[in-house]
């Protein structure tokens, strides 16, 4: 009987040893796996933030470009809002010269009762205007 117990004892252990090289094996394809699966996750999350960035890169380039675009139809607007102002403050300013040399005219024909030179009076009107 001690051979059988020792047969038994001896199986045992060579069950045992054999379990325990199984789940070292098991262990060692687990770790495998895992740094597999962080050397991946590493590298997605690298693609992800490459994508973002790139993204993020697209939209500053075209809300430039938009705002580049708005400056220059506000330059543009701005440039032809001076220019009808120019345009309308001479054509105003004539009209001023004219109402005040037809005034000017009326008034000096009514004080005495004859009609002035009307160059006298466009001079006049100049001078008054400039000064």
């Amino acid at each position: 009987r001690p051979a059988e117990v020792g047969g038994v004892i001896d199986q045992r252990q060579k069950t045992i040893d054999g379990d325990l090289a199984a789940a070292q094996k098991l262990k060692g394809e687990s770790d495998d796996a895992l740094k597999a699966y962080e050397t991946e996750l590493a590298e997605a999350r690298a693609r992800a933030q490459a994508i973002g960035a790139e993204a993020r890169e697209k939209l500053n380039a075209a809300a430039e470009a938009e705002r580049k675009t708005l400056e220059e139809r506000l330059a543009t607007r701005l440039a032809e809002a001076e220019k009808t102002i120019a345009s309308t403050r001479t054509t105003a300013m004539g009209n001023v010269r004219g109402i005040a040399s037809d005034a000017a005219t009326a008034i000096v024909q009514q004080l005495a009762g004859i009609a002035p030179d009307s160059k006298a009076v466009e001079g006049a009107v100049d001078a008054s205007l400039k000064g």
